[in-house]
């Protein structure tokens, strides 16, 4: 999962940097109201490109991970169901 969604994050800045390069390399030549389009379309990808890298798939079980805590993890452990309170710490 980790590769797809930084390979759509390299896909999306690439096409950024080409449209932003392009915009004012060639088609400003022609119009300039298409190149200043162009450059706001640009804009709007980095923060896209952010929220497509660091969205979670369901599959990715990023909650159950333990904080490191034994006594908050246990805590949790007790709340989700996983362990009988009382039942010592965790193996």
């Amino acid at each position: 999962m980790y590769a797809r969604r930084r390979h759509a994050y390299f896909l999306l800045m690439g096409g950024c940097l080409v449209l932003f390069v392009s915009a004012w390399a060639f088609v400003r030549l022609w119009s300039v109201p298409v190149a200043v389009g162009m450059c706001v379309v640009a804009m709007v990808i980095p923060p896209l490109a952010a929220v497509v890298a660091n969205r979670r798939g369901p599959e990715d079980r990023w909650w159950d991970d333990p904080s490191g805590d034994p006594q908050s993890d246990e805590w949790w452990d007790e709340l989700d169901g996983k362990r009988k309170p009382g039942s010592g710490p965790r193996p």
